[in-house]
């Protein structure tokens, strides 16, 4: 992982310290409440979806819930003016830019690896996705300037995402009330994490949770799909065939330089809006997090190259995570009562951001 950090900090470089420190708080023109009355209710959280508010259910029915070990989960949300949110609204900052002024690709196009290698280096990271017969590479040196991908492939639409500010990078399953939809960048930040919405709902929600925090969709989550955060190089020696992301997203930008400054520079990544810091790992250690009951784990992923494969029991789970040496990669896996193994898609990111999402989670190291 660290050759990846190492080309991030070449690729993404924020535009100086300013940047970083001199966020405000994103109110003027930001369709939220700004005053008035707030509510509380209890929604109940079935497989990630909202099925309901825990007086709208009989009691009964969450007691079958809790004996059949169904995957669900209450929580406690806020209505202030009519507007359905789970975290303070204050915690939503202006990350500069307004809405969609990071332009998502909505219709990207695909080149061979013989085409991107005449300006696409091997020590190159970027999201690696598997669709059926499908490999497709996200560069980030295209990426740091959009965030978001949406992308169809074998005709399944898929939402690919990154945050540079926190090495979050991973691919959603994008159902919205039951319907795949595209997804944009709100041009607010949630405890220095990119907020996306959703073009059928407007709901926000933060990359790093995958969940809805503000709108109509509160208390939603987003399926994640199996990804990589890899080097273009390792990538394409398993996928010579595979497809690229072309520089043609139908927007002018400096691919190959970075809209950003000397943020990775910075020595821990010290200019974190994030704070307090957790110092159980340096801010800028890189990590695997998971949420399972909703209970919060985090393992890092050095402690699993060292070692090559580790085995965890989380929240009644068994779990194996393995270093693929070839991809220079860790995968997770979930451990079936049969031996059997299925894939675990885990929230990739930098320290300091998983653990601002989640100040209780567990730390493997």
């Amino acid at each position: 992982m660290n050759k990846i950090l190492t080309g991030v900090a070449i690729l993404v470089i924020l535009v100086g310290a300013g940047f970083v420190v001199q966020r405000v708080f994103f109110r003027g023109g930001s369709n939220l409440p700004e005053g008035g009355e707030t509510a509380k209710e209890i929604i109940v959280i079935r497989d990630g979806e909202v099925v309901g508010v825990e007086d709208g259910i009989q009691i009964e029915n969450i007691d079958q819930m809790k004996k059949d070990d169904q995957f669900f989960e209450t929580k406690e949300i806020m209505i202030t003016d009519g507007v359905k949110h789970s975290i303070p609204l204050e915690e939503l900052l202006s990350g500069g830019p307004p809405k969609d002024g990071i332009p998502p690709i909505d219709n990207p196009k695909f080149i061979s690896t013989n085409e991107a290698n005449t300006w696409l280096n091997d020590d190159e990271p970027g999201i690696a996705f598997s669709l059926g017969n499908t490999h497709r590479f996200y560069p980030y040196q295209i990426i740091v300037w959009h965030e978001i991908v949406n992308d169809t492939v074998e005709g399944r639409q898929v939402l690919i995402t990154y945050c540079p500010l926190c090495l979050t990078g991973f691919v959603f399953d994008p159902v919205v009330k039951g319907e795949r939809v595209e997804f944009g960048t709100s041009g607010k930040l949630w405890k220095s994490n990119l907020v996306m919405y959703d073009r059928k709902t407007d709901s926000l929600w933060p990359q790093v949770l995958g969940e809805a925090v503000v709108g109509e969709m509160t208390g939603t989550k987003l399926k994640t799909l199996s990804s990589d955060q890899v080097l273009y190089g390792n990538w394409k020696k398993l996928f010579p065939d595979g497809e690229v992301l072309s520089r043609e997203t139908g927007a002018n930008r400096f691919y190959g330089s970075s809209p950003y400054g000397d943020y990775f520079s910075v020595t821990n990544l010290s200019l974190s809006l994030v704070k307090p810091n957790d110092i159980r790992l340096p801010n800028d250690a890189f990590v695997f997090g998971i949420v399972i009951k909703g209970k919060a784990k985090a393992y890092s992923t050095e402690a699993v190259k060292v070692k090559g494969e580790v085995e965890d029991s989380f929240q009644d789970t068994s779990i194996v995570l393995r270093y693929d040496k070839e991809l220079d990669v860790v995968r997770m896996f979930k451990i079936g009562p049969d031996g059997s193994e299925e894939r675990i898609n885990p929230f990739s990111s930098f320290w300091f951001s998983w653990a601002a999402a989640h100040p209780d989670t567990e730390l493997y190291k």
